[in-house]
């Protein structure tokens, strides 16, 4: 492939010098090129990538894309220069053109939304695994390519890959025999242009609520970015299928907007997938779902009313790719979500989970989850928010934390904040809905403070962190995982579940 092969989706791209010249490959990191390569040069939120063109040039690109025109005498330049208007969208588009348009020879889900996407995406995966579908999976918790025992899981920078990364993994699961892929897509994603060239077989929506605003500057622009992946691009047509949560409040603007054919879910509004006799408990859901294939009965280890609008997710998107319903409850059956409502079980008298929730909205549904499975007890609460994030919403988790009976509020990832500082904009909230708090800045004094204080009958949440196994403090990433510390503590306390075992086991004789 040569240059004005590669570039012929790009509207409005000017090359400058050889068109003609052969491409061996796509880069956008100066430290990873080859010679005879292209270098997209991305103006990022920190770092220009005009200013790595130098180091692109002396490792061998043979090609510069810049937002910038050629300097009118370069002294040692490249064999050709691109000028594009955008730099990223260019990437999106000629990566997926170099690789052979992956997303066409699979069928692509998207899943987009506040809350929800990953455990949504989970279900998903394990549903289109069941009925053959040999699905990728790529989101916040890892990547994985291929599927069955011929899985291979990458390490997730991000919720949804930068697109040449992205267009590589796709190429990668249909050259292996893979038939679909399920993907979280991010708003960071979707204003970023990484899945821009990506024809969606569905798009999910799951649900909106405030979250990213430090990116996206107000609610109606971190909106606009979500509805993107319902829309038809100047370069394709809308996804095949829209599967949208009737019971958000945004779904009818998604409805008016997009192209394609809408399938709805919900749990109080008239939708195409319903929700019959749903029954929840401290270990499961049970519940029929109505959809136009036919009743699904849904066992699931999942819990939480916010659960239920998961499964019916994924159970709409499934419909799409023709699954039966016997497949159906047969891929829901097995499915664990890492730091979701993760339970940490050490045989201690009090149930001790860990969650993602960083967002108000999901901070309220996962203690209204908590507080229907504590029937006797209190709902004990470990949280804080990001450093470098949006400040506003600091206040509002405070208040949303108001629904528990003790809250311990504790440093997340400060990054490069104050974690003080952190912690008195959410005390803001937690005063004015007058909540019984302490403040412990140590993240692992906070959970073993929590732990200690806990009573049999009671539910202790871990909340924010989630999946996550390192802390982010200042320019460091130090290894922190949630979990790990409350098995820790509960040790020290005196549970050990597979001692309490043993000693049952023995008994038993």
């Amino acid at each position: 492939m040569n240059l004005q092969e590669l570039f012929q989706p790009v509207s409005g791209a000017r090359i400058f010098g050889d068109r003609e010249l052969p491409v061996t490959g796509l880069e956008y990191h100066s430290r990873r090129v080859s010679p005879g390569q292209v270098f997209f040069a991305i103006r990022g939120l920190e770092q220009d990538g005009n200013r790595f063109i130098p180091e692109a040039l002396s490792r061998g690109a043979a090609a510069v894309v810049s937002e910038s025109p050629p300097a009118e005498k370069p002294a040692a330049g490249p064999s050709a220069w691109i000028h594009v208007a955008n730099v990223r969208r260019a990437l999106a588009l000629t990566a997926s053109r170099f690789y052979g348009h992956p997303s066409r020879q699979i069928k692509l889900a998207g899943i987009t939304g506040t809350n929800g996407k990953t455990t949504a995406a989970f279900v998903l995966a394990s549903i289109l695994e069941v009925a053959g579908w040999k699905p990728g999976l790529l989101g916040t918790i890892d990547y994985r390519l291929g599927s069955g025992k011929k899985t291979r899981r990458r390490t997730a920078p991000n919720t949804t890959p930068e697109s040449l990364d992205l267009q590589k993994m796709l190429r990668e699961i249909a050259d292996e025999g893979g038939r679909s892929t399920v993907m979280e897509v991010s708003s960071h994603a979707l204003a970023l242009e990484r899945v821009t060239g990506c024809a969606f077989h569905a798009a999910v929506f799951t649900n909106f609520s405030r979250d990213h605003l430090d990116f996206h500057g107000d609610q109606e622009s971190y909106f606009a970015a979500k509805e993107k992946l319902f829309l038809a691009s100047p370069e394709g047509e809308a996804p095949v299928f829209a599967v949208l949560n009737a019971d958000d409040a945004r779904c009818s603007t998604l409805r008016s907007k997009t192209g394609s054919r809408v399938i709805t879910y919900a749990v109080e509004a008239t939708a195409d997938v319903t929700v019959r006799k749903w029954a929840g408990s401290r270990e499961r859901l049970e519940f029929t779902a109505a959809t136009p294939a036919g009743p699904v009965e849904v066992s699931s280890p999942l819990i939480g009313r916010h659960n239920v609008y998961n499964l019916l997710a994924a159970i709409a998107a499934a419909i799409t790719f023709e699954v039966s319903p016997e497949a159906m409850a047969q891929g829901i059956l097995p499915v664990r979500v890492p730091g979701r409502m993760e339970a940490v079980d050490q045989g201690q008298p009090f149930r001790v989970f860990v969650d993602y929730a960083h967002t108000e909205d999901a901070l309220r549904n996962m203690l209204s989850s908590a507080r229907e499975l504590t029937t006797q007890g209190r709902v004990i609460l470990v949280f804080g928010c990001g450093g470098g994030r949006d400040r506003d919403k600091r206040p509002l988790m405070g208040m949303a934390a108001g629904a528990c009976d003790w809250v311990v509020l504790t440093s997340d990832n400060p990054r490069s904040e104050d974690p003080i500082r952190i912690l008195n904009d959410v005390i803001v909230g937690l005063q004015k809905v007058k909540t019984n708090y302490t403040v412990e800045p140590d993240r692992a004094q906070a959970i073993e403070l929590a732990l200690r204080e806990a009573r049999a009958g009671d539910t202790v949440l871990l909340a924010g962190k989630g999946h996550e196994t390192c802390q982010i403090i200042q320019d460091q990433r130090l290894p922190f995982d949630d979990r790990e510390v409350a098995r820790r503590v509960l040790l020290g306390l005196g549970f050990n579940v597979e001692q309490a075992k043993s000693n049952g086991q023995s008994a038993g004789k």
